[in-house]
């Protein structure tokens, strides 16, 4: 996987905009971030459900105060609420 590729994929999880044009025609999305043939071919095949579904959740991540994302403070919650 080229540098590229890796840069396009990264966009795609963290840009809604990208994300949305990527869905609304995915061959010209990957090819105006300059794509080869093959990653073009892969970016085409995409799951598109897994791709919203993992951006939902970087961008929940992203949100969340550094402190809950711990392991102790995770544990510290569920207990809390009685899960």
């Amino acid at each position: 996987m080229s540098p590229a590729f890796e840069a396009f994929l990264a966009r795609l999880y963290v840009d809604r905009s990208a994300r949305a044009r990527f869905l609304a025609d995915p061959n010209r999305e990957a090819a105006a971030a300059g794509l080869t043939g093959a990653e073009l071919a892969a970016a085409a095949r995409i799951d598109r459900a897994g791709l919203e579904l993992a951006a939902r959740s970087f961008e929940r991540k992203r949100r969340e105060p550094k402190w809950l994302a711990h392991p102790v403070a995770r544990w510290w919650r569920s207990r809390r609420s009685g899960n």
